[in-house]
C-alpha cells in the first residue's frame, strides 16, 4: 500500500499509547485518547486485531490519503490476519467524540508465517 502521506510512520511500530505486555509470541498494548488526541501516525506490518473498551468516534488518516470517520461500540473487535511487509499500511487516530476512546490490540510476533515455519522445520 502506498504511504506516501506518513513516510516517516513506515519506520513507527509503537501501535498504542502504552505497552502492557510482550513476549516472543506477542505485544499487548492500550490505546487510550482523551477527546481531541491522536494517536501518531505509525504502521501496521504483523497480524493483529483490536477490541475497543468504550463507544466514541474516530477519524484515521492512512498513508495513501483516504480519511476515514468511524463510529466504535464497546466491545467491537476487527482482526486484521494477513498483514506483513507487503501488506502493511500505515494510519493515525484521532478521538473526535466526547469521552475518552480506549482499545486493548494485540499484535502477534513474529508474524504468524514465520512462526509456522520455525514450528514445522
Amino acid at each position: 500500500m502506498n504511504n506516501f502521506i506518513f513516510p516517516q510512520a513506515v519506520n513507527h511500530d509503537r501501535i498504542g499509547t502504552s505497552l502492557v505486555l510482550e513476549t516472543e509470541q506477542m505485544r499487548v498494548w492500550q490505546i487510550h485518547l482523551e477527546p481531541g488526541e491522536t494517536l501518531p501516525a505509525h504502521r501496521h506490518d504483523r497480524p493483529y486485531f483490536w477490541t475497543v473498551l468504550t463507544d466514541g468516534k474516530a477519524c484515521s488518516r492512512y498513508g495513501d490519503g483516504r480519511v476515514v470517520n468511524i463510529v466504535y461500540r464497546r466491545g467491537e473487535s476487527k482482526n486484521f490476519p494477513d498483514l506483513n511487509a507487503e501488506t502493511m499500511f500505515v494510519h493515525d487516530i484521532t478521538n473526535t467524540g466526547e469521552a475518552a476512546l480506549i482499545f486493548v490490540t494485540v499484535e502477534f510476533t513474529p508474524p504468524v508465517g514465520d512462526r509456522q515455519m520455525k514450528s514445522s522445520s
